[in-house]
């Protein structure tokens, strides 16, 4: 039995009202991004990645562009150490890049943490202690004044041992557990050990907000940074910076919210990988600015490599339905989001736009290395009619009448159906194929000879039926009418053509292949499709009424 009388809220509002991100609607600009994928990442996975593996995912956080990557906490392992000197020693950080290293702040681990950064081109000493009030008083037992001192003795080291050591050092200091603790006692540490710090033009110095827990909705953390935003000292020296997890399922709410309460930063992974329910996801961050015109300053332009990298390096697995990486999050199966998602692109060509506008599909496809065929719109028995015709035509050109896109729809889902299984595009064109297309039994063409004068067309033409040939004349007001007439008098059937649709397909050589569809209707009052092709549009329309007419029930 559940009892949710256990529970109450554990964090603690921002004093006053400070709301002012309240009447933004969207974030500007990109903030400073910073992977941790290589440490908070690394360290929530079941078997962590081996020297080789992050090697290999450090140049893929490169490729899409971080400029600050978390490579490790190199006191922790041998192998988080190991990492960071093949890096520096083998000079693997670009000029434009920093590396940032986290270190608890107790003495010896900074001091291991200085030796694993030495001579490193840039980087950022992050320290950190907690601060909240379920730490102070379960964890470490101490007051508010002995935690502080935790923090500026920290502070105090770091600032010593940057002047000591070979290499160029920022400094970021994370008072942990900040969304379990007092916002005024978490502003009061901050200050403290920006006092010492000394935040200049030449000493920027990083205030990371972490959301070690989620605890609140995220317009309560937002008041929390706006709060600490305009309350820092030295705020024009000092970049304040966002770690959120997603212990609630608001991971990327709690950041865009906390960006616009005044955030210049944000601490996360690829994917959201991380301890618990993981970091925040630094791509459904990055493509949600992307979908509102902002450029993120990340490249994402290779998605589906990027998940192949990631899935081997952590043998994780990306989720289909996570925002825009997932396989399924461009897929469209229902028939009426089909529909509308294969007007939207035709409007589009016709329009000749710019603007992304497609109903169903917040973003491009294309922008990130997917297709319409394959991610888009799939086929299984929940598709309709405007989807299937979308995938004929754009993969292989057939522009099928509306009619006819309906009874395909029917005939694609029943495979669906009975096979239990998602169609691929070349099912569809199959089951196209031979249901319709130039079907030649129990009646053919075997010659057709055709006349024009000058108010009819007469026809001369030689049919076929279990071996047995028959040549009828006849005529038409023109070429179609005078072989469907042919056709009538031949089997001695009525039958009314109601549809009639052709097209150019492709060039072959100096001529071109011509498609057409027909669409009768006989005595029972159902309709019979038919297609054909050929270089000749007279020869092409006759094997569509013949293969119609050999549907006809």
């Amino acid at each position: 039995m559940m009892d949710s009388t256990k529970y109450s809220v554990g964090y603690y509002p921002a004093p006053g009202i400070h709301n002012k991100w309240v009447t933004k609607d969207h974030i500007e600009k990109a903030p400073v991004w910073c992977s941790v994928d290589m440490r908070d990442g690394n360290q929530s996975l079941v078997i962590p990645m081996s020297l080789d593996e992050k090697l290999e995912f450090y140049k893929t956080l490169l490729k899409v562009g971080f400029k600050e990557i978390e490579v490790g906490f190199p006191a922790a392992s041998e192998t988080e150490y190991e990492f960071l000197r093949t890096l520096i020693d083998n000079n693997m950080i670009p000029d434009d890049v920093t590396v940032q290293v986290l270190t608890q702040c107790r003495e010896h681990i900074i001091r291991k943490t200085f030796e694993a950064c030495k001579g490193a081109p840039s980087a950022i000493i992050h320290f950190y202690n907690s601060v909240s009030v379920a730490q102070r008083e379960q964890v470490f037992r101490k007051s508010k004044e002995e935690i502080m001192k935790i923090a500026t003795d920290g502070a105090k080291l770091v600032k010593k041992l940057a002047g000591e050591y070979e290499g160029n050092f920022r400094f970021e200091y994370s008072p942990e557990s900040f969304t379990g603790t007092e916002p005024e006692y978490a502003l009061e540490v901050c200050n403290a050990v920006l006092d010492i710090l000394e935040p200049s033009e030449n000493n920027n110095v990083i205030i990371n907000l972490p959301v070690t827990v989620e605890m609140s909705m995220p317009h309560v953390y937002a008041s929390q940074v706006e709060y600490m935003s305009e309350n820092l000292k030295y705020r024009e020296h000092v970049t304040v910076s966002l770690h959120p997890h997603n212990d609630r399922g608001t991971g990327v709410a709690d950041t865009e919210l906390a960006l616009l309460a005044g955030a210049d930063r944000v601490e996360g992974t690829l994917f959201g990988n991380g301890e618990r329910t993981g970091n925040v996801d630094v791509i459904t961050l990055a493509m949600n600015m992307y979908s509102h015109g902002v450029d993120p300053k990340l490249d994402f332009s290779n998605m589906p490599e990027l998940v192949e990298t990631y899935e081997k390096c952590t043998r994780m697995h990306v989720y289909e339905r996570s925002p825009y990486a997932g396989a399924l999050v461009f897929a469209a199966f229902s028939g009426s989001h089909q529909d509308a998602i294969a007007k939207g692109m035709k409007y589009r060509e016709e329009k000749e736009l710019h603007r992304w506008t497609v109903p169903y599909i917040p973003i491009d496809p294309h922008d990130i290395s997917r297709t319409y065929d394959a991610d888009v719109i799939r086929v299984n028995s929940q598709s309709g009619k405007g989807g299937i015709g979308y995938l004929l035509e754009q993969t292989y050109g057939y522009v099928l009448p509306a009619g006819m896109r309906e009874h395909l729809s029917y005939a694609c889902k029943s495979v669906s159906d009975h096979e239990h299984r998602e169609l691929k595009v070349s099912d569809v064109l199959n089951i196209f194929k031979k249901s319709y297309f130039n079907i030649n039994s129990p009646i053919s063409i075997v010659n057709m000879s055709l006349k024009r004068g000058e108010n009819e067309v007469s026809a001369e033409i030689t049919f076929a039926n279990e071996g047995r040939s028959m040549t009828i004349n006849s005529v038409g007001n023109g070429s179609l009418d005078a072989v469907s007439n042919a056709l009538k008098a031949y089997t001695g059937n009525d039958y009314e053509l109601q549809v009639y649709t052709e097209h150019s397909m492709q060039e072959q050589g100096s001529g071109s292949v011509a498609a057409a569809y027909i669409g009768i209707k006989g005595k029972s009052g159902e309709m019979s499709w038919g297609a054909g092709t050929d270089t000749d549009i007279i020869h092409a329309s006759a094997n569509a009424l013949i293969s119609a007419y050999n549907n006809m029930k």
